[in-house]
């Protein structure tokens, strides 16, 4: 499978966002996706965040600030890529996910503020986790678990912190340990 995964978090908000934002890059680089693309307010906070995540914890993930966000998804589209958007008036994400391809490019846009009417025209996928108001994290955490399905330890190698699965409580393991 030859699959790359973006996440989109569209229309970010510095004064509003912060912790939601940084929590869905979070999840999109615990569950697989390869990047997430920040719009909206330039906001360095997140992408401080991801980094220093990935730094400690490992793996390949990527993350950038775009300032253009939906000539940069008309762009994606053109070239081939697969547009799936999160969103609560979208068709049921267990009816659709077996459409969307499983390689190629694919980028999961999640909104932040009201999206642009037009997302709903060029995106390839209008996808509702539910159709009631709920969180964005736990909607591309849900969508990413379906999607990809688990994601292995090996996916984090080459961190400086790994946690040590535990019942008894918190076991971090630093490189530097025998």
């Amino acid at each position: 499978m030859d699959l790359d995964v973006s996440v989109l978090r569209l229309g970010h908000r510095v004064d509003r966002d912060k912790r939601m934002t940084s929590h869905l890059g979070l999840t999109a680089r615990a569950l697989g996706a390869n990047r997430v693309i920040l719009a909206g307010d330039n906001d360095k906070t997140p992408l401080e965040t991801w980094r220093s995540v990935t730094s400690r914890f490992g793996g390949d993930f990527e993350c950038r600030y775009e300032p253009k966000p939906m000539k940069w998804l008309k762009s994606f589209s053109k070239s081939g890529g697969k547009i799936v958007h999160l969103t609560m008036y979208g068709k049921s994400w267990k009816e659709s996910i077996r459409e969307i391809p499983i390689d190629g490019k694919v980028v999961i846009v999640v909104g932040g503020t009201k999206v642009p009417g037009e997302l709903f025209g060029i995106a390839d996928y209008n996808i509702a986790i539910g159709n009631q108001p709920h969180s964005e994290v736990a909607a591309l955490a849900v969508f990413l678990d379906t999607y990809l399905g688990p994601v292995g330890e090996e996916r984090f190698e080459g961190g400086e912190v790994s946690v040590m699965p535990s019942e008894d409580g918190k076991v971090l393991i630093t490189k530097d340990d025998p």
